[in-house]
Order: C-alpha cells, then sequence, then structure tokens
C-alpha cells in the first residue's frame, strides 16, 4: 500500500509538472497553412492565415506568424492582436514575443487599449511579468474627456495608472495640465504633478512643484511652491486647495494673496476665497496671523484681525476684522474690537473700545469712523461719537498732559494728517500754555459747547472756545495734581503701534511659530514625490526592446 501510495503521489506530482512546462510553452492554436522550410527561416515554423497564438494568458491574432519553437519566441505579421484578458489589448501591424521572459512589443500604427483609454503610438513594449507596457514614440492618449499627449509613457496595469518623466500635457474642456512628471489614474482621473508644472483653464492659471489634480471633479491640491492666479489676484502657499466647480479656494500655512487691481496683499496661515463668476463679488476669508497691507499713495496700510473678511469688487469692497484688531501706517495706528470698511461710501469704522493714534495724539470714543476721499483716495475726516477724549503728552513738561474731551469730534485731514478738529457738547481742555520762546505761562483750564482747534504738524496751533465758555489760566503752583486729569482720562501710550512688527500680539506670533515648523515638515514631505513605483524593468533607453538572438525577417517581411 505505501508503494502504491508513493506511486501516485510521483505520478501526481510529474504530471503537475509537465502541465506547468507545457502552461510556459507557446501555443498555436490555429493557422490556416503551416510551412516548415528552413532554407528561408532557418528554425522556424510559418503559420499564415487566421493565425492563434496562446501563452499564459496572452492571445496574439494575426494574419502571419514565424514560431521559433526551440526559443519560445513568436514574430507576427499583418493585423496583429495581442490581448491580456479584459485588462489590455494591443493593435499594430508587426509584434515580436518572448515567452521564456513574457515580453512583447509591438510596432506600426500601434493602439493599445485598456477599458479606460486609448494609446496611439509608433511602438509599445509589453513586460506581462511585470504588467506595465512603455513607449518612446511618442504617443496620445485618451482617456474619457482626456487627452494625454508625450513623447515617453509608462502604464501599470494593475494600477491602471500612466507615468510620465517627460513633457507631457493633458487637455480637456475644463483645464489644460503641462509637466514633465505626471502619474496618470486612468479609472480615476486622477493626476499627481512633481517638479514645474502649470494647470491652465478658463477662470484661472495654477502652477505647482508638487500636486494632484483630480480632472473628473476639477479639484486640485498643491503642496510646493504652488499658486493659483485669476483675476489679477495671485494666491500663494504651502498647501492649496482648488475646487473649480464650487469656485473655492484654500490655503494653508505662509498663504499670501496679492490683489494687483487693489494693491492689497494678504497674508496669513488659513484663507479660505469664494468667487461668484456672475456677480464677481468674490469673498475672502483670513484667520491666524491675518494681515492686511494696503497701498495708500506712498504708503502702506497695515491691518490685523484674529479674523479678517473682505468681499466685493473694488468700487464696492468690504472688509470686516473681528477680536483684537490693529492697524499701524507711518502717522496712524490704532486698536478696535472690530471694524467695518467699505470702499463704496468710504467708511471705515471702529468699533468697540476704539483708540486711535495720530503721532502723538491719542483719540478714544465709543465708536469712530474714518472717512476718505473717492477722488482723491486720501482719508479725508474723522468722527468721534460719544465719549471723545483726545490726550496729547506735553513735550516740555515733565508730566503733563493736555487733554480735550466732549461727546462727539469732527475732524478732518489735509495731506493725511489731521489739520481741525471740532468737539461739540459738553467740552473740556486742560492745555498747557508756552509763549513763542517756549516759556512756560500756566495751564488752561476750560469748559464750554464746543471747541476747535487748529493744528499744524500735528501740534495745537490755535484753540477756539464757543458759547459759554469759562476759562482760567492757572499757575502751575496753584494748580493741583489731581485736578490737571480729566475724568475719564487714561494714558496708553505704552500700548501704542510704533511698527508694523507690533501689530501681532503675542499668541498671534504663537500660531506663526507653530505654521513655521508644520511648514517645514511639509517642504521635506514635498521632496518625495507621492505615489511613485520603483521601476521594475531595466531596459535600454536608446532601444528598449528585449536582446534578441533569433533570426530577423527582411523588411519585405515585416512590410507583409
Amino acid at each position: 500500500m505505501k508503494k502504491t501510495f508513493f506511486y501516485i503521489t510521483f505520478l501526481l506530482l510529474s504530471i503537475a509538472s509537465t502541465l506547468a512546462q507545457e502552461k510556459k510553452k507557446i501555443i498555436i492554436e490555429n493557422s490556416d497553412f503551416i510551412d516548415m522550410n528552413q532554407t528561408e527561416i532557418p528554425g522556424a515554423i510559418v503559420f499564415t492565415g487566421n493565425v492563434r497564438v496562446l501563452h499564459n494568458g496572452v492571445k496574439i491574432n494575426c494574419n502571419k506568424a514565424y514560431h521559433f519553437k526551440d526559443e519560445e519566441y513568436i514574430k507576427a505579421f499583418g493585423n496583429v492582436q495581442i490581448n491580456q484578458g479584459d485588462s489590455i489589448f494591443l493593435n499594430s501591424r508587426y509584434a515580436e514575443y518572448d515567452g521564456k521572459i513574457e515580453f512583447a512589443f509591438a510596432t506600426g500604427d500601434v493602439s493599445m487599449r485598456s477599458p479606460e483609454s486609448t494609446l496611439v503610438t509608433d511602438t509599445v513594449y509589453f513586460d506581462k511579468k511585470n504588467q506595465q507596457a512603455f513607449y518612446n514614440s511618442f504617443g496620445t492618449i485618451r482617456n474619457k474627456e482626456n487627452t494625454l499627449k508625450s513623447k515617453a509613457g509608462r502604464y501599470y496595469v494593475d494600477q491602471k495608472k500612466y507615468q510620465f518623466t517627460t513633457a507631457v500635457t493633458v487637455t480637456n474642456p475644463q483645464s489644460t495640465i503641462k509637466t514633465n512628471h505626471l502619474d496618470f489614474y486612468e479609472n480615476s482621473g486622477h493626476a499627481y504633478v512633481f517638479g514645474p508644472s502649470t494647470i491652465t483653464s478658463k477662470e484661472n492659471v495654477i502652477y505647482t512643484e508638487n500636486g494632484f489634480y483630480d480632472t473628473t471633479n476639477d479639484v486640485g491640491k498643491l503642496s510646493k511652491n504652488s499658486k493659483i492666479t485669476y483675476d489679477n489676484k495671485i494666491i500663494e502657499g504651502d498647501d492649496l486647495f482648488y475646487d473649480r466647480k464650487k469656485n473655492y479656494s484654500r490655503g494653508i500655512n505662509n498663504v499670501k494673496i496679492t490683489d494687483t487691481i487693489n494693491n492689497v496683499i494678504a497674508t496669513g496661515h488659513f484663507a479660505e476665497l469664494y468667487r461668484n463668476i456672475e456677480t464677481k463679488k468674490d469673498s475672502m476669508v483670513l484667520t491666524k496671523k491675518a494681515l492686511i497691507r494696503t497701498l495708500v499713495e506712498n504708503d502702506t496700510m497695515f491691518m490685523h484681525g484674529k479674523k479678517i473678511i473682505v468681499s466685493g469688487p473694488k468700487d464696492d469692497r468690504i472688509i470686516r476684522a473681528f477680536n483684537n484688531v490693529r492697524f499701524y501706517k507711518t502717522d496712524m495706528s490704532g486698536k478696535c474690537d472690530s471694524l467695518h470698511s467699505s470702499t463704496k461710501n468710504e467708511l471705515t469704522q471702529l468699533i468697540g473700545k476704539p483708540i486711535l493714534w495720530n503721532n502723538n495724539n491719542q483719540m478714544t470714543g465709543d465708536v469712530m469712523h474714518l472717512i476718505g476721499n473717492n477722488k482723491t483716495e486720501q482719508l479725508d475726516s474723522l468722527k468721534v461719537l460719544n465719549n471723545a477724549f483726545i490726550i496729547q503728552k506735553d513735550s516740555l513738561s515733565t508730566n503733563g498732559y493736555n487733554q480735550i474731551k466732549g461727546q462727539n469730534l469732527y475732524g478732518r485731514f489735509v495731506d493725511q494728517k489731521l489739520k481741525e478738529v471740532d468737539i461739540i457738547k459738553n467740552a473740556e481742555v486742560i492745555y498747557y500754555m508756552y509763549n513763542d520762546a517756549n516759556e512756560f505761562i500756566g495751564i488752561n483750564k476750560t469748559v464750554c459747547s464746543k471747541i476747535n482747534l487748529i493744528l499744524n504738524e500735528n501740534k495745537i496751533e490755535t484753540i477756539t472756545f464757543f458759547t459759554k465758555a469759562d476759562s482760567f489760566i492757572y499757575p502751575e503752583k496753584d494748580f493741583p495734581e489731581n485736578a490737571r486729569k480729566l475724568r475719564g482720562f487714561v494714558w496708553r501710550g505704552d500700548e501704542r503701534i510704533i511698527s508694523k512688527d507690533d501689530i501681532f500680539p503675542a499668541e498671534e506670533l504663537a500660531i506663526d511659530e507653530k505654521a513655521q515648523i508644520e511648514a517645514k515638515k511639509n517642504a521635506i514631505k514635498a521632496e518625495k514625490p507621492m505615489e511613485i513605483q520603483k521601476e521594475t524593468l531595466e531596459y535600454d533607453e536608446k532601444n528598449p526592446k528585449p536582446k534578441d538572438k533569433t533570426v530577423k525577417p527582411a523588411k519585405s517581411e515585416k512590410a507583409k
């Protein structure tokens, strides 16, 4: 019994081994004619008419074939069709197939089809073992609405992916992609670009050196030296996202938005942009060290808020800023809880504990309005509503402050400088007086209904009191210290923003530091291309055909 068992086992293993070997053999399934003329084609059997060849899942149909049986090699002529299941189909005028290494190349009006796309080129090489096809003879690939053109390319059958490492262009009705390195997934329409690349559409131009673009849904994600340009706006950032159908863009870390029409630059570590194609009322939301820089004549206005929203076109643009708003330009700076600015009526409202510094002048009140001039595009006037208070540190005394307060304040600017001020209702003044030789005269204390100030180079030149003025000049020794400050006096000179670097509070600087660390990490990641597969097939770039020691047919035979 044991001998019988071992005999049967040995027989089964022998049959399995034989079948495995037979499986690797090239099988000629059909042919109308067979010719074994060894004089004409030494070592080959010639099959003519409706030739069908099988080998390990590969089927070859052609008009004529040379079968080099000892070499396990096929040369196919005329209306050649090579297919592997339902994954890849090759049509050409001529092809060769090496059964030992399972490698084929097809040439002459080649068309390679997969369920999702079609490649047209002159020559294609197919490595069955590694499930890869490649070409180096200029090719055009059509995939749904996408057309890809390149000098060379490689197709990974299992991944359904085309890879290009030379100049390639992808066009569809919505956009055009140009790059020197592209991975394209035919089933999903996903494209990964590496190195300098552009994605152009009617709405915008995208540049990136490491990015992803969904050609089906028009969605892009960009991660290295990237920018989006549209309607004279340029969006830059470490990590950009774009949705063309929704007209939506998002930037994370080191975001910069340049508006060349409005002379505005917005920066931050998080930004969202919404476009309205019909109304052209675009909007932008900026957070995380948000900053807007606006060119005002030869000066720049810097504005910060924890959240900034900008919407509308140039002639009707609205800027809203929230939470610890700060702004600075060389001759003016300030703070408030929130800000609302409109270019249509040239009105900027400072809301919630506003404070304004104009050189050495400090202004406070419940609400402040800065009003511009549409024609000159300069600051025209100022309103401080309810509890208006101006404080100016006296430059000559040790601890003296010039003060003016009233219910409302109205100021007029000339050449961007505060020139005239009116304080209306319940006006009070404490003013340190000097003669032309800068000799101290005394301290003026006045109560009246209205006060008019004329300023020159940000210094009070004249004061005029109106209606029931109660005024008295006190010698310094006769005016008590506790009476030298009007009710509600709060000097906040230590809070004054004296440079653009002071515009950010400490918590925003911490956000910046964290974002820079994250940006460095992402920069390292961006150096490593996404989804790139290691090449598993080595070949000669100039002549990437497999080495063939068999007898080659004459040119006249190939033509057949």
